[in-house]
């Protein structure tokens, strides 16, 4: 007997919903996935406090068991793709957070041990005279803020002028050469950097020469690619219609560059100087080479050594005194005024980029 068409089927059977085939699925309940994470992630605490697992094996295992478990109870009760669709979220969920935990153990362990010397007078006295307890880091500090603005000095006129040359006059070999010793540099160890720096200076003064300046131009020179990547990716963002706009009015290029392309593109240049000058601020190795250490204040880059956070920072870790807990305690507290610092610079260079942002209408 054939079987019946669709227009030969009864009216009421084409409207008869599908026997037996589901038309909503089941849902996990809300916030069923946060709950799960905080439930093993204090099992994995439990784990780490308890049982004398290590922190790491913790922390992955923790990222195992919550993805295992929310991918089958998703599967269980929502069906495979959802299942799908939550095992990637965890995956993603847990990356994130094994990724910030080393973050996490580092702030925490210099908060933990520099508080205990973030005093006054850590901020208002030097090191000369002391052998035990007591002491600061003053001339330490004034040292980091010389040597930095030094640096940033001498980077950010030699950056900016050889972006503007790459974006708005480079052609041909040379601009390529550029481009390529600009990559190179952005690549060079830092204490390659302070080497070039005494070889340098040592050649003008003699062998043995530390000053504040040398430690400057060491760092200019892990500046100088920064800048110039930041400030060429930002000048390349200014439409090309504005620059035509102000040729039409006869205004010459370099009028051009100075009051339409720079203005443009200043909060993104002087975000990526921020961010470069943050970069530098806490190199060690450079400054170890060219600048050396000092008990004294000399606020002079240009006569003797200077003291510098991440220097003095490592000569009380790996000389300490007797006993040796008031040493260590002023090189944590040098550390952690050395992440404030660098955490300062980076609210600034965000500030920055908001506040000189092109205004757009909506």
């Amino acid at each position: 007997m054939p079987t019946p068409t669709t227009s030969q089927r009864p009216e009421s059977d084409l409207y008869t919903p599908l026997s037996g085939v589901p038309l909503t699925a089941g849902q996990l309940p809300r916030g069923a996935a946060p709950l799960t994470l905080l439930v093993v992630a204090l099992a994995a605490l439990g784990l780490w406090q308890f049982a004398d697992w290590s922190a790491a094996a913790c922390a992955v295992l923790g990222a195992l068991v919550y993805t295992l478990l929310i991918y089958v109870w998703s599967r269980a009760v929502e069906g495979s793709r959802k299942a799908t669709d939550r095992f990637v979220t965890a995956v993603v969920t847990c990356a994130f957070l094994l990724a910030l935990l080393p973050l996490i153990s580092v702030v925490f362990t210099v908060l933990s041990h520099g508080l205990a010397r973030f005093d006054t007078e850590f901020f208002s006295y030097s090191m000369r005279g002391v052998v035990g307890e007591g002491g600061g880091a003053y001339h330490a500090i004034m040292g980091t803020l010389i040597i930095t603005a030094l640096a940033t000095l001498i980077s950010v006129p030699v950056g900016m002028l050889s972006a503007i040359y790459l974006v708005e006059y480079g052609r041909g070999r040379l601009a390529k050469a550029i481009t390529f010793f600009v990559d190179v540099m952005t690549g060079i160890p830092s204490i390659v950097a302070g080497l070039f720096a005494y070889a340098l200076f040592a050649l003008i003064f003699g062998p043995g020469v530390r000053m504040g300046i040398m430690g400057a131009v060491a760092l200019s020179v892990l500046m100088i690619p920064v800048v110039v990547r930041s400030t060429e990716e930002m000048l390349k963002l200014v439409p090309n219609e504005l620059r035509e706009a102000s040729y039409a009015l006869a205004v010459p290029k370099w009028r051009t560059i100075t009051k339409v392309v720079l203005p443009t593109a200043l909060a993104g240049i002087a975000t990526g100087v921020t961010l470069a000058i943050a970069r530098v601020i806490g190199e060690t190795a450079p400054l170890l080479i060219t600048v050396g250490i000092t008990s004294s204040d000399n606020f002079n880059p240009f006569d003797g050594r200077m003291a510098t956070l991440s220097v003095f920072s490592y000569y009380e870790y790996v000389n300490p005194g007797v006993p040796p807990q008031f040493s260590l305690d002023r090189a944590w507290a040098a550390a952690l005024t050395l992440i404030i610092i660098v955490m300062v610079l980076n609210l600034i260079a965000r500030l920055i980029s908001r506040l000189f942002a092109p205004k757009t209408r909506g």
